[in-house]
């Protein structure tokens, strides 16, 4: 298998249930993590249409990041059959979202959300 990752692709989006979320927005960290076959190999010769780009999946972050939702959830979600729909190569996909500053008085820490599947 080979694994084609982003880590921390940074965003600042305005996902919550809440409505000041809505308002102000938020930090919100993308990791994307995706698994091809290794039957790629005969067909790779230094193309790039052989596998995933990391380029095409960062604009796929971009562009779900901007549609506000109440669930973070329904964020990682959408962004995972996204690119489970670039190539019939991906073996698993893992999407995770991570909000940086929670509306939780007191709590001092990230709400994480992950989607994973494979085929």
């Amino acid at each position: 298998m080979y694994t084609i990752s982003l880590n921390n692709i940074e965003f600042h989006s305005y996902h919550g249930f809440y409505q000041e979320e809505n308002l102000i927005g938020n930090t919100f960290l993308v990791d994307i993590v995706v698994e091809i076959s290794d039957k790629i190999q005969e067909n790779l010769n230094d193309d790039l249409s052989a596998t995933v780009n990391y380029e095409t999946l960062y604009k796929i972050a971009k562009e779900e990041m901007s549609v506000p939702r109440k669930l973070l959830e329904t964020v990682v979600k959408s962004i995972h059959d996204n690119i489970k729909k670039l190539s019939n190569n991906i073996h698993s996909t893992e999407v995770t979202l991570t909000k940086k500053h929670v509306p939780i008085e007191g709590m001092v820490g990230a709400a994480k959300v992950s989607f994973r599947s494979s085929e």
